[in-house]
């Protein structure tokens, strides 16, 4: 944490702003010198790394569902125009797949454990499996899941905001890359 000091009176400094100046908190850095194990969980990370690491397993349920469905949807679309979409099924789930890396990895940085339990996945999961055998069905299944990633992926970043700055910049990329397939089923669904 920072912490306005009062600058010395006699002080030119350029850091002063309104009678103030900013300096780290001496006692937060000493507090991370202890409890290594900790990893990069230091004091300062406040009450909310269990409560994010939840947002995370529930975003690496819906990303492992996510690359269920698209698996499904890859091997059995079928149709003139099937071989060019089951192929865009195949990379979204490729990078569906690595986005729930990403926050496996990040749950495990933040203490946590992260859940791959295949019974709870669907229960956990904000998107839903589906198992279409039409391709205009698959399309736009896959175009809900994607629409639900989004606003999912907005409401976890408004309520993380600046209380774990690394985890928001995570879901702002995997938010981008949601939008992008999103925009790519739409397109699908369109042609």
């Amino acid at each position: 944490m920072l912490q306005k000091v009062a600058p010395d009176k006699n002080s030119n400094d350029k850091n002063e702003r309104k009678g103030q100046t900013l300096r780290l908190d001496e006692a937060a850095l000493e507090a991370a010198r202890k409890r290594t194990e900790d990893g990069a969980v230091t004091p300062s990370f406040g009450p909310w790394r269990d409560d994010i690491v939840k947002l995370l397993n529930d975003a690496l349920a819906t990303e492992l569902v996510c690359v269920l469905r698209y698996k499904r949807h890859h091997f059995t679309a079928h149709g003139m125009s099937s071989p060019a979409i089951a192929a865009e099924f195949m990379v979204h789930a490729n990078e569906e797949a690595a986005h729930g890396d990403l926050i496996a990895e990040r749950i495990v940085q933040l203490g946590g454990e992260p859940d791959f339990a295949p019974n709870s996945l669907l229960e956990r999961s904000h998107a839903q499996y589906d198992d279409s055998s039409d391709l205009k069905a698959m399309i736009r299944a896959n175009l809900v899941a994607e629409r639900v990633a989004v606003e999912a992926y907005r409401q976890m970043i408004a309520l993380i905001g600046d209380k774990d700055p690394t985890t928001r910049r995570m879901l702002e990329g995997i938010l981008s890359d949601e939008e992008e397939h999103a925009d790519e089923m739409k397109d699908l669904l369109e042609q």
